[in-house]
């Protein structure tokens, strides 16, 4: 209610002070550029007002006439194209932090009078470092409260801000749902601890916060739902996983096992073999498997153990490379289509090889230390790494272990009784098992392709000067969207960028519009060239870490040893 109070709304044809919607804008938190118009910014040239909304990219122009709004428009923020016209505008608040003056002032007073309470606790037990801290803190976010209505930090007062109870539960996405919605909750066996986690984690963390004097108390209620909570708002709820955990388990009311493949492949045979030797006798499958012109995927328990084995298989002239939480979320794609091409024929990890991964051209699966109970060799860990071996019809798993654990036994008992299922089924149907068949692309192609999705440079007939501006704003929404983590659309931005650095030198040498042709060439589209789509291919590389390799190469950045 109060966020939708906040909003500011604009016809043409109606009565506004300028100055009275400046002030608006700023309360919700709009800050005044006029060289720079990001989002969340707005600038003011005589009678007319432009402003960018913070969810979207189009630049809104209002132009007065006196104090009547005489015009809206919504104008490209890099062409500076009219693309539409409006008769009227909803502006929404820059920030879900945004509440009411009279809401505001009240919670200052009730903040200030809790902060009171609480140094004077904190002095009664004779720390004062804390108590000194804790007002300093607290006495400057309220002056910016007062001042700007917005401070770092400022979802720690959300109880005082929001007229909660102490101990309520916040607000949350799940309050707006219809009383019946369906909620469905993948991988269920590892998403369910989370949200468990979740609240407890938070409560751990603040805790600390309050007790040293960086918070006061009421910042606990700024906080996760507790599963209990979450659970309230179950009404239907599908959990999907091939490890259910004891609690979708013991709650479900019908069981709905979809483990027959429309290709016909079964679940892999599984070998156990002692450990003493393992590593030779691993090395001899790796390359039976490797002369087969097939792939192998190795689980180790730690990260050293990993690199380690990688290592010493490197040094025996295998294909291989380690793969764990350390190598970043792009590179870990390449790492995994770099297997299936060829590349590597054998991956070392630990728990990355798991969820998710479909890799038709492994055939063989090795688990070390398949006995050492713990969180990854689980009954649950094991069997979803035995599924990495069910892409292709010659999968298989071999455990290296001195012993059947629980665990082993669990895992081997739910495979073998898939298994028996799966070939029932297909004798019973005449389906003869095929391998899975499916595509291998790459990264920069689909970087490539959301590169395509933005709407083609307007820059027939442009001069060097008008260029360069285009580069510069470009370049400042480049920035932004690396801070804010969207990486695949800074990529695309930063191949705009090399494509009208290109025109701009295209123009140097020949001065005059920009031919066709040229064009064409410099951004390599299918009107271009072969020549001019191989010279704008080459120009994607990735200088953000030194171990990252430019497109189009095939070589791996050296796997770091360990002292």
């Amino acid at each position: 209610v109060d966020y939708g109070a906040t909003v500011l709304k604009l016809r043409v044809g109606g009565k506004y002070r300028r100055d009275a919607v400046l002030r608006h804008l700023v309360d919700l938190q709009y800050q005044r550029n006029d060289q720079d118009l990001a989002r969340a910014k707005f600038r003011v040239r005589g009678d007319t007002l432009e402003f960018r909304p913070a969810s979207e990219e189009r630049i809104v122009r209002v132009e007065f006439f006196g104090d009547e709004v005489e015009r809206i428009t919504e104008i490209d923020p890099l062409t500076g194209e009219l693309l539409a016209e409006r008769k009227d505008i909803n502006v929404y608040p820059a920030t879900h932090y945004v509440t009411p003056t009279d809401k505001l002032k009240a919670a200052v007073v009730d903040i200030e009078a809790e902060m009171e309470e609480r140094v004077g606790q904190l002095e009664a037990e004779g720390r004062d470092l804390e108590g000194a801290r804790l007002r300093q803190r607290t006495t400057f976010d309220m002056e910016m409260l007062r001042e700007v209505g917005f401070c770092s930090g400022v979802e720690n007062y959300s109880r005082h801000l929001s007229r909660r109870e102490a101990g309520s539960r916040p607000w949350t996405l799940l309050d707006y749902f219809p009383p019946d919605f369906l909620m469905v909750v993948d991988e269920s066996h590892m998403t369910i601890p989370q949200v468990v986690g979740m609240y407890k984690n938070d409560r751990t963390r603040k805790e600390i916060l309050v007790d040293f004097g960086f918070r006061l108390p009421s910042a606990l209620d700024n906080r996760p739902l507790t599963f209990e909570e979450f659970e309230d708002h179950f009404s239907q709820v599908v959990y999907m996983s091939a490890t259910p955990g004891p609690y979708e388990t013991e709650r479900a009311d019908r069981v709905a096992e979809q483990f027959i493949r429309p290709t016909g492949v079964v679940d892999p045979t599984i070998t156990v073999r002692p450990t003493a030797g393992q590593i030779d006798d691993l090395l001899a499958e790796i390359r039976a498997t490797v002369e087969r012109g097939e792939r192998a995927l190795v689980t180790t328990l730690t990260k050293k153990m990993a690199e380690d084995l990688a290592d010493y298989l490197s040094e025996l002239g295998i294909k291989v490379q380690w793969l764990h939480s350390e190598v970043d979320t792009l590179e870990r794609i390449e790492i995994l289509r770099d297997l299936r091409l060829g590349v590597y024929d054998v991956l070392v990890g630990i728990n990355l090889l798991r969820e998710g991964l479909d890799l038709p051209e492994v055939t063989l699966v090795a688990i070390l230390d398949a006995d050492k109970e713990g969180f990854l060799r689980s009954g649950g860990s094991l069997i979803q790494v035995i599924g990495r071996a069910a892409r292709n019809i010659g999968g298989r798993v071999i455990m290296y272990a001195d012993r059947v654990t629980d665990s082993m036994r669990k895992a081997m008992d739910e495979t073998d009784r898939r298994r028996e299922k799966q070939v029932a089924y297909n004798v019973e149907h005449g389906i003869t098992p095929e391998t899975i068949i499916k595509e291998i692309r790459s990264i920069h192609e689909s970087l490539r392709r959301v590169a395509e999705e933005r709407a083609e440079l307007q820059v027939a007939g442009k001069e060097p000067a008008e260029l360069a501006a285009m580069t510069g704003r470009l370049e400042a929404q480049m920035k932004e969207a690396a801070r804010n983590l969207e990486f695949e659309r800074a990529a695309a931005l930063r191949d705009e960028i090399l494509q009208l650095r290109r025109l701009r030198e295209e123009l140097a040498a020949a001065p005059g519009s920009i031919p066709a042709e040229v064009y064409a060439a410099a951004v390599g589209d299918d009107r271009g060239s072969r020549s001019g789509r191989e010279g704008a291919s080459q120009v994607f590389s990735v200088q953000t870490r030194p171990n990252v390799i430019a497109a189009g190469s095939r070589r791996r950045p050296p796997k770091r040893r360990r002292p």
